[in-house]
């Protein structure tokens, strides 16, 4: 991983030099952004497969691009977030305005892009801002390969300021030339910067205070590293993409085998033979003397070798990449909970480290939303938020029912009912319940007549307690 890292002494969030952002929009592209394109490019299938070349002129050349990346990097962002991100309150403040903030700004799809990112490039970005009319915040998936966060050269690289660019070139000069989008913690700079920008030129488009208290580029890395899920196992996927190549050019090269002919020729000259040849080939028929034999020379294919090799390298595709293959035959069958999370145990491992630092990334989104509401008149404590995950599984709901109804009255009926996955509000569900409860018992009185189990109204005026008639 290369940090992006700015000296603290010369930072001016109210006077930025172009030349610096310039310098650093360059770092970015060769050192960074290399290994993203790369990620992207194999996740797109355009794997190095396609450019391969074979050494005999002539000989079949059949590419199998064999998308294991892109299999991987959608399993384990479907895992991760398939199910949208709740969140909890463990303070006093109401964050109904907040949640209803989160759906007008549709933070759900911007969540699973961003989970993508993260499993394809290691890193993903995210850009909060207010709706053109200030009415609304939205938020926006950026793309890594023109985003990067700048950190302070102390030891704590706290983040300076984040950057968004776009590269294109001018047809009359010839020249590159950037659109450039720079936030720090109070101000959004627009910059325009061409290739040839001087060292003295210092920044001459005046900075928009936006009003959010921080840097409105948030950032969500994969892992420490920013590894993508599938990046170390490249070599991998180009190893079976090449084995299942030479597989198919072998099965060619074994129908176009040469025909050799023993003890006879096929005519006395050159063109009585070439009649020979076409007529062999139109009608498949070859007339030979007793003596004389025909044989093909072929390869021996050891088809059993090669499958047991081809097996060996996608199981190790999946198994270095802790995402499990879901279409192998151990996911088949009905399997326990307790099975099903054992084979999941990798993966649910990966998750957690995606987990921990997405957290890292939501903490700063609720933040950000926070103190924007907060300009409005409504207070939010972002601190007492908390970010719940779940897993995106199918569930075997006969096995969870038997868990449910053993635990009854050991376990509370909320903590029970948020056990079983259709129930996404516990305290709804049981106000639901309870009305229910209240309808068909005042739907069976009314049936009654009226009547109800209550005892009658028994007064006894003599010793023996009869009631007189």
């Amino acid at each position: 991983m290369y940090t992006i890292t700015y000296p603290l002494e010369k930072y001016n969030e109210e006077n930025l030099n172009k030349n610096d952002i310039l310098t650093l929009i360059n770092q970015h592209r060769t050192k960074v952004v290399p290994k993203l394109l790369k990620n992207k490019r194999y996740y797109e299938g355009k794997h190095d497969i396609r450019n391969a070349q074979r050494k005999k002129s002539g000989a079949p050349n059949t590419r199998i691009v064999c998308n294991h990346a892109k299999d991987i990097a959608d399993n384990a962002t479907g895992y991760f977030l398939g199910n949208a991100v709740t969140y909890s309150n463990t303070g006093d403040s109401d964050i109904e305005p907040l949640l209803l903030a989160f759906d007008a700004a549709n933070v759900d799809d911007t969540d699973f892009d961003n989970g993508l990112d993260m499993s394809i490039y290691g890193v993903a970005y995210e850009y909060v801002y207010a709706a053109q009319d200030q009415s609304e915040i939205r938020t926006k998936n950026l793309e890594p390969e023109n985003t990067f966060i700048v950190y302070d050269d102390t030891i704590e690289q706290n983040p300076l300021f984040g950057v968004y660019y776009f590269r294109s070139k001018d047809d009359v000069t010839g020249m590159f030339k950037y659109r450039v989008v720079v936030t720090t913690q109070h101000y959004l700079y627009t910059l325009h910067i061409t290739d040839n920008e001087k060292i003295q030129q210092a920044v001459t488009e005046t900075p928009v205070q936006h009003h959010f208290d921080d840097i409105t580029i948030v950032e969500y890395k994969n892992n420490k590293h920013n590894i993508g899920d599938f990046e170390q196992q490249i070599s991998l996927i180009d190893a079976y993409n090449t084995l299942m190549s030479d597989r198919i050019n072998d099965k060619e090269q074994f129908i176009d085998a040469l025909l050799i002919i023993y003890g006879a020729l096929l005519g006395d000259d050159e063109e009585e033979s070439r009649a020979a040849h076409n007529s062999l080939v139109e009608e498949g028929l070859l007339e030979l003397p007793a003596d004389a034999k025909a044989d093909y020379l072929v390869k021996t294919l050891d088809e059993a070798s090669v499958e047991t090799l081809r097996k060996a390298i996608k199981e190790d595709i999946y198994t270095f990449s802790h995402v499990p293959n879901f279409t192998d035959e151990n996911f088949a069958g009905n399997n326990s909970g307790v099975a099903l999370e054992l084979k999941l145990l990798g993966l649910e491992m990966l998750t957690k480290i995606k987990e921990r630092h997405y957290k890292n990334g939501l903490k700063r989104r609720i933040q950000l939303f926070c103190s924007y509401l907060g300009l409005k008149q409504i207070l939010v404590d972002a601190k007492s938020i908390v970010p719940e995950f779940s897993r995106s599984l199918p569930k075997n709901l006969l096995e969870i029912s038997q868990m449910v109804g053993n635990l009854k009255g050991t376990v509370s009926q909320r903590t029970l009912l948020a056990q079983i996955p259709f129930v996404e509000d516990p305290d709804d569900e049981i106000k639901k319940v309870n009305d229910e409860n209240i309808e068909s018992a005042k739907r069976q009185r009314e049936a009654f007549g009226g009547y109800t189990n209550d005892p009658p109204d028994f007064k006894p005026d003599n010793k023996e307690g009869v009631v007189d008639e």
